[in-house]
C-alpha cells in the first residue's frame, strides 16, 4: 500500500522543461513532462477536440488566476519544426511567457491544477510544504486547490471524482489556521516508558477536541495549546483570516468560536 503511495516533490527546473511530442503523458513526481499531460488532457488522449482543448486550458487558466491576478489564458505551444511541447500563460497584456519565466511558486500550483484535472492520479498523495513558494495572502488559494485534488466524500467516484486522498505537512500557522478541523493531526513529542521501565520519546498524532477523529480513539490537543504555535501570526493577518469568507463548506481551524476567543482575547489582554 505505501509503495502506492505518490509523494510529491515538485522541482522548478523540470517543471520548467519542455516536453517532445513522444513523451510520457502523467506527470512524474518532480513535475517532469507538465506539458505533455497537459496536451494530452486537452485533446482526449490524441484526438483533437477544439471544445475539450478550449475547456481544459480555460479550466487551468481559471484555476491558476486564483493564485496569480494577472493571468489571462494559458495554452501548449506545439512546434513542429523542434519536435517541442511548451507551456505559456499569458497575462492581461495578451503577452504571453513560457514556463521558463514563470516563479517556482506559480510552476507547483500549475502543477497541482493538471493533477487536479487528470483522472488518471489516483490514490494516496503526498505533498511537503505546501506553501513554499507562495506568497501567505494566497495560502487559502492553495488548500483551496488540494482539497479539490482530493476525493468529495459526498459524491460518487467516478471521472469526475477521482478516488484520490491528499496528506501535507506544514510549520506554517497560516495554513494551520485555514484547514479544516477535521483534517488537522498535530505531531506532538512524548514520553513513554517501556516494560522495561526505560524511557524514551516519540511521535503521537492527535486531533482537534470534539472532532470525528476524537470519537474514534484519537489522542486530543486542548485549543488553548495551540496557542503557542499560532501566536506568531501577526494581529492584522488574524483579523484578516477572521472575517476572510471560507473558501470550503467545511468550518475550518480559525472558524471556531471558541478558538477565535482564545486568540483575539489574549491579543486584547495584552
Amino acid at each position: 500500500e505505501m509503495r502506492s503511495w505518490k509523494l510529491l516533490q515538485l522541482e522548478p527546473s523540470a517543471l520548467r522543461k519542455p516536453d517532445t511530442f513522444n513523451a510520457p503523458t502523467t506527470m512524474d513526481a518532480t513535475g517532469l513532462h507538465l506539458p505533455a499531460t497537459l496536451w494530452n488532457l486537452a485533446h482526449e488522449g490524441g484526438r483533437h477536440n477544439a471544445i475539450e482543448e478550449s475547456r481544459v486550458y480555460a479550466t487551468t487558466a481559471s484555476r491558476l488566476a486564483e493564485l496569480l491576478n494577472d493571468v489571462r489564458e494559458l495554452k501548449i505551444d506545439r512546434d513542429e519544426k523542434r519536435d517541442l511541447l511548451t507551456l505559456l500563460v499569458a497575462g492581461k497584456d495578451g503577452t504571453f511567457h513560457p514556463a521558463r519565466a514563470l516563479s517556482d511558486g506559480t510552476l507547483r500550483f500549475l502543477a497541482l491544477a493538471v493533477l487536479e484535472l487528470d483522472p488518471r492520479s489516483q490514490g494516496v498523495i503526498c505533498l511537503e510544504e505546501p506553501e513554499n513558494g507562495i506568497h501567505p495572502a494566497r495560502i487559502p488559494a492553495m488548500l483551496s486547490l488540494l482539497q479539490d485534488i482530493a476525493v468529495d466524500v459526498d459524491q460518487e467516484i467516478g471521472p469526475d471524482n477521482p478516488l484520490r486522498q491528499v496528506i501535507i505537512n506544514t510549520h506554517s500557522p497560516a495554513v494551520v489556521l485555514e484547514v479544516p478541523e477535521s483534517s488537522l493531526l498535530i505531531a506532538e513529542t512524548v514520553k513513554v516508558t517501556a516494560p522495561s521501565g526505560q524511557d524514551y520519546e516519540k511521535v503521537r498524532f492527535s486531533a482537534i477536541a470534539k472532532s470525528w477523529r476524537q470519537d474514534l480513539g484519537v489522542s486530543v490537543v486542548p485549543k488553548g495549546s495551540l496557542l503557542a504555535y499560532l501566536n506568531p501570526v501577526r494581529q492584522e493577518d488574524l483579523t484578516s483570516l477572521q472575517t476572510r469568507l471560507p473558501s470550503s463548506p467545511r468550518r475550518r481551524v480559525i472558524d471556531d468560536p471558541e478558538l477565535q476567543g482564545l486568540l483575539f482575547g489574549n491579543r486584547d489582554a495584552a
